[in-house]
């Protein structure tokens, strides 16, 4: 009876590993059902642009991590997810490179104009900017997104992703999305974009958040849920070819 009791067990244990790698696997393999009611028509276009790269490292971590490479990690895995939604994305970078020449006496004004170059060119609907935040007080940690003052639907990008970055992180984090009126990138983009600041490399715990994978591809699943929300509301314009005012 005992012999059986323990088979049964590994049996419910096995079961148990399954589903749950199942579950895991999912999330990174995770299909948005856009309303089927929609006309279909012109592709949806994304841009997503990991900040920063090549000599420009970003910020630096608490625990020497650079927000360049976490930008990238993170923006890799969103492109992954949005692809598998038939999402055309279009990367203004996918290596360790900074968008300059070594001719350019401004390195750093001329990657933030190629980046919004390749925006502009690419006839995107939408884009995303991935970023780490720090501060002075290591304390001060949770992510918030950013948009342009002057963009409605901005706006809207920005406080539906906010909201979804705060329930699916589900670590107490109040922010609410923040408006600017100066960011190049954002001041410069014809169609609605936002910035992404993920966490603060300044605080330690979030700074080792940041670093793991599997917090990586949690942060990654909740900006593409909040995009799939905002593309569903949008997708009967989008499709149509209507470009959706920034």
């Amino acid at each position: 009876m005992k012999r059986y009791f323990n088979i049964v067990f590994l049996v419910f244990i096995c079961f148990a590993c399954i589903v749950s790698s199942e579950r895991f696997t999912s999330v990174m393999n995770y299909k948005y059902e856009i309303g089927s009611d929609k006309p279909l028509g012109k592709p949806i276009t994304i841009v997503i642009d990991p900040g920063h790269g090549g000599r420009d490292p970003g910020k630096v971590g608490v625990n020497n991590a650079l927000e360049k490479d976490v930008n990238l990690v993170i923006a890799m895995k969103l492109k992954n997810l949005l692809e598998q939604n038939d999402i055309n994305v279009i990367m203004t970078r996918t290596e360790d490179v900074g968008l300059y020449s070594d001719a350019d006496s401004n390195k750093k004004r001329a990657d933030m104009n190629a980046r919004v170059h390749i925006i502009r060119d690419s006839g995107a609907d939408l884009a995303i900017s991935i970023h780490q935040n720090s501060f002075t007080e290591e304390y001060v940690k949770g992510a918030q997104v950013f948009y342009y003052s002057e963009s409605a639907e901005g706006k809207r990008l920005a406080e539906i992703t906010q909201t979804q970055i705060v329930k699916t992180i589900a670590d107490g984090n109040h922010r609410k999305a923040k408006s600017n009126t100066n960011y190049f990138m954002l001041t410069k983009s014809n169609c609605p974009m936002v910035i992404v600041e993920c966490g603060y490399m300044s605080n330690i715990r979030e700074a080792a958040l940041l670093n793991d994978e599997d917090y990586q591809e949690k942060m990654a699943y909740a900006i593409h849920l909040a995009i799939m929300s905002y593309i569903n509301r949008n997708v009967g314009a989008i499709h149509q070819g209507e470009r959706v005012s920034a």
